[in-house]
Parts: structure tokens; sequence; C-alpha cells
């Protein structure tokens, strides 16, 4: 199939054309200029996107007459030239009251499309074609009702960055009756390592201690979509989800195929982990109402690159744990328990199997062998190879120092194999870590009184909404996927973040979010979304009348009343 050629309007047309247009069609035109632009997570497009937006930003009258109220902030060491973007609208200057909006400009990959990967960053062509389909009658259905826009992006989340922008112009014609600023903010890399979000905390703590502006929300419009079929409710949400990567350096016993029950082998234990832990309920928190989810395998696998008849020494597995309330402490403290009932499973297991082979074969009954296995934290393991006088420091840092390029769970995983070759006990044992990405947890507290105006304040808003607008409000504490809101404030004491980062190797080096800035930052997280299906799949789409009509209002509305409280 020949490639269709895409054009790109530049954000000096752009902004012209939509100046002067409704809210409406403002956001429209500008979500499906910034779709065409491919700024998948991972590529310089990232880069792209963001000089788009500030030469889009720059064209606005209140923004041109005043200079370094648009900037970047470049990420450091980034080989791609991502940046954050930021814009700072100052409003009454006897306020510093502040709202930021911010949304993430990267989007996950098109492989999906398959040799059509162009259609998917032009809306218009790919809706089309959906429109011609007759294999999904609901695709068909949403192609043809001109209610939906597709395309990469267009749910998650460009529609959203377009929401912000058009609502800043809104205020930017305002600024003389907007009772505090507006500080509206776009980073890249969130759909993986969440990198952008993480180097603005810096930024936006410098603005919150040196300017005093004091941030009453951090409002992040990222896609909501219907949890159940035939939901039609629009969900806002109070806070943000957190993620922990529980993983397990699982070593064993080798022997040869023929010995096989005088081993102890680290795939049978990490099966065994996989089956104590994965969809596990038990394990998943209890807030009621609330949409929590099980921990999930993402990773398993032993060392062996090639075949051959011994068992396999080692095994690695991890997995993606949600965080509501949890701290990571407690969270370790289930898996330890989870582990050894799982390592205790096995020993028994191999106990019963060994027995069975003496009976079978009449050969004695084994009296010194032993299928017992250690399971240990992170933090335990490094302090147990201190005591044998082995320089832990040394050891981590060198393996860090060789391995740059190597993929950052990958890298975790070679520090543990280093510290275990180092240590003269090759008892069989698991260690369990904590690896990147790390997400805090956040939400509005009701017994925080500030927090508990500002949840008063979105319970009026959307209750004036369901009278104007006849839609269906849900006001629920976490969004149920991963954000960049996580990094905007977190619940965990020092000490349990102490925790956090003792069982985390190399965390300075590998992944180091700044925790206690976090903390100091403390800006109240809340997600006012743009409405659609299937995100990160073919059929991504965005529903318009809702997206670009009502959201754009209720955030604004959200945002005076914030202001004026």
């Amino acid at each position: 199939m020949p490639t269709i050629k895409r054009s790109i309007v530049s954000p000096v047309v752009l902004y012209e054309k939509v100046k002067d247009l409704p809210i409406p069609e403002q956001v429209e035109e500008i979500t499906k200029t910034l779709v065409s632009i491919n700024s998948i997570n991972g590529t310089k497009g990232e880069g792209v996107i963001a000089d788009f937006i500030i030469r889009f930003l720059t064209e606005i009258p209140y923004f041109k007459q005043r200079e370094g109220s648009v900037w970047a902030q470049p990420l450091k060491n980034d080989l791609l030239d991502r940046k954050n973007v930021y814009a700072f609208l100052e409003g009454d200057k006897t306020s510093r009251k502040t709202v930021l909006y911010h949304s993430h400009i990267d989007t996950v990959g098109v492989d999906d499309f398959g040799e059509n990967k162009e259609l998917a960053f032009q809306p218009d062509r790919l809706k089309a074609q959906f429109a011609d389909q007759v294999d999904n009658l609901q695709i068909r259905e949403d192609a043809l009702s001109n209610e939906w826009m597709f395309g990469r992006g267009a749910l998650d989340m460009k529609s959203g960055i377009a929401v912000h922008l058009v609502n800043l112009m809104y205020f930017c014609e305002r600024v003389k009756v907007l009772n505090g600023n507006i500080l509206v903010m776009f980073n890249p890399v969130e759909e993986n390592e969440h990198t952008g979000a993480i180097e603005s905390v810096d930024v936006l703590l410098r603005l919150k201690e040196k300017e005093k502006l004091d941030f009453v929300a951090g409002i992040n419009n990222d896609f909501v979509t219907s949890l159940y079929e035939g939901d039609k409710s629009k969900y806002i949400y109070t806070g943000a989800v957190g993620k922990l990567l529980p993983c397990f350096y699982i070593s064993g016993r080798e022997a040869h195929v023929g010995e096989t029950l005088t081993s102890v082998d680290p795939t049978l234990i990490s099966a065994e982990i996989n089956r104590n832990l994965n969809n596990n309920m038990e394990l998943a928190e209890d807030f009621q109402g609330e949409l929590m989810l099980p921990p999930t395998c993402l990773y398993q696998r032993d060392n062996k690159d090639f075949y051959n008849v011994q068992t396999a020494l080692t095994s690695y597995l991890y997995f993606n744990y949600f965080v509501y309330k949890d701290s990571p402490d407690q969270v370790m403290g289930k898996l330890l328990v989870k582990t050894k009932e799982a390592c205790v499973s096995v020993e028994e297991h191999m106990k019963k199997q060994f027995n069975t082979f003496s009976r079978v074969t009449e050969t004695p009954p084994a009296t010194t062998l032993d299928w017992s296995i250690d399971v240990l934290t992170y933090e335990d393991y490094t302090s147990s190879l201190v005591k044998k006088g082995i320089d832990i420091d040394s050891i981590t840092k060198k393996v860090v120092k060789k391995n740059q390029l190597l993929e950052k769970r990958e890298l975790c995983f070679e520090i543990i194999r280093h510290l275990q070759e180092a240590d003269p006990d090759q008892k069989p044992r698991v260690i369990i870590f904590f690896a990147p990405p790390y997400c805090p947890h956040n939400y509005l507290r009701d017994h925080v009184d500030k927090e508990a105006q500002t949840i008063e304040v979105i319970k009026e808003v959307l209750s004036q909404f369901e009278e104007e607008t006849n839609e269906t409000f849900k006001l629920k504490k976490f969004f149920p996927f991963l954000s960049d809101s996580s990094y905007l404030s977190l619940h965990d004491t020092n000490q349990e973040l102490d925790r956090l980062i003792e069982n985390f190797p190399e965390w300075e080096a590998i992944y180091p979010v700044p925790v206690h800035n976090i903390r100091r930052l403390n800006i109240p997280s809340i997600n006012m979304g743009v409405y659609g299906q299937d995100a990160h799949k073919r059929t991504e789409r965005v529903f318009m009348p809702y997206s670009f009509n009502i959201l754009p209002k209720l955030i604004r509305t959200f945002t005076e009343k914030l202001l004026n409280q």
C-alpha cells in the first residue's frame, strides 16, 4: 500500500485559524493538528511536539508580550532532545493561588496499525476507513456519527493538551478578573518512565517556594472511559494510583537432569511465587467503591541462554503492583508472607517427590538433602553481606558503571547477580527488591481541611453541571491508570520512603525519584479527563461532544471557584 503523506499545519497558521472560533471547534482543530504530529514515546517526535506547543503558546498575545512566561526545561542527558514545556499566566498579583494544568505529550506506538501506520496520524482518513468496515458494527457506527475523532493520541491524550491550551487562551483574555494564576505544564515520557514529570518536580518546587505560589490543585485531563459495559458515567478522580515493581531474584541449586530430585529448581520456585501472587485479590487493597486491582506478572524467565542438560541456576520474576493506601513497607510485608508460603510449598513438594522416588526405586530416603529456601529483602540481604566483610557499594557502583545502556530492570538483576557471586554462601534463596518505575500514590483526604474543602468545590461544580448537561458524574478517589499526577504529592512518611529506597538497588543512579521534594511540593492531584474508548488500541477515539464542549467549561468553572474560594 503506498504511503499516504500527511501535512502538519504550522503553529502560527494554527493559532490564526483557531483564535476566533467557538471553543469546541478550537479544541477539535488543535487536537487534529497535534494527532498529525508523531510523538511516539522514545522517539525524537517527543521533542518535536514540545517545540510545536512552545511556538503555538508564543503566538498568544499575552505571552507574546511577556518574554519568559513560556519556557522549556530540557531533560537531563537526553539524546532525543525531549523537554518539559511551561506557560505561566499571572492574574491578580495580590493572590498567589495557582492552579496547575498538566498533560503528557507522548503517545504509545503504532505497530497495531500494521502497514497503515501513517493513517494513525490522520484522523479524517482513519475515520473514513472505519466508516467502511463491517466487522465491528460499533466502530462503524461511531465513525459514521461525526461525534468521535479517531487517531493515535486522539484520546490519550492530545485532546487533553488541546483542552488545556484552549482554556489558557480563554483566561489570557480575562486576566484582570482572574483571582490567581494558572501554570500550564506539558511533559514527555509519560507512557513508560515518567521522566518528564519527575524532572518537573524541582521546577514546581522552586516556583512554589521562591515565587510563593500556593498550588491549590493540579488538574490533569488524562482520558477517562467506561468501566463496564453500558457505563455512561463521566468519572472525576481526586487522586492517583501508585505503582511498585516488586522483583524476585531466585537462586537455586543446580543438578544434571538425571538427578533433578536433588536440586532446588528456581523455575519451580518462580512458578509457585507467580501462582501465589498473580491476580491474587487477597493482595488488592480494600477501598470500597474504588477500582482495586491485584498484582500482575509482567516478566518471568530463567537465566539459561541456550540448551544444555543442566537445570537452571537462577530465575527472574517481577510484577505490576498497584498501590492505593499501603506504604512500600506494607507491600513488602505482604510479599514476604506470600513468598515464604510459596517456598515452603516447594520444599514440601520436593520432599514428597523424593520420598516417592526412594520408595519406587528402593533406595534409602534422604537424610542430608535440604530443599529449604531463604527469603530475604534486598535490604536484609545486603546487610548480611556487609557483616561478612563484603564491600557492597564497590560492587553495585561498578556494575552500574559498566552497564550504562542495560535496561533498568535487567540492571537491577545484574547488580544482585554480582552480589551473589561475591557471597560465599550459595544457599538457595529468594531476594525481593523494587525496581523502576516507581509511582507514588496520593488522594484528597477528607480529614485534611484544605483537601476536604476542595472536594466540596468539586461536588458543587459537578452538581451544577449535571443539571446543565444531563451528564452523570461520579467522583472517585483513584485515577485507575498510571499517570504523571503521581509525582505531584505523596502520603508516605520519611521512614516509609527510606524502606523503599533501601530495597531499591542503586536508587540514586538508576531511578532517583525526588520523593522528599514531592512531599514538600504536595499539590492536590485531580483528574478531569477527556472521554473516549479504546486507548492504546487501533480503534482509539475521543468523544467530542463531551470532551470538546462540556469538559473545557467544567475545568474553567472549577478553576474559577478554586481561585475565588
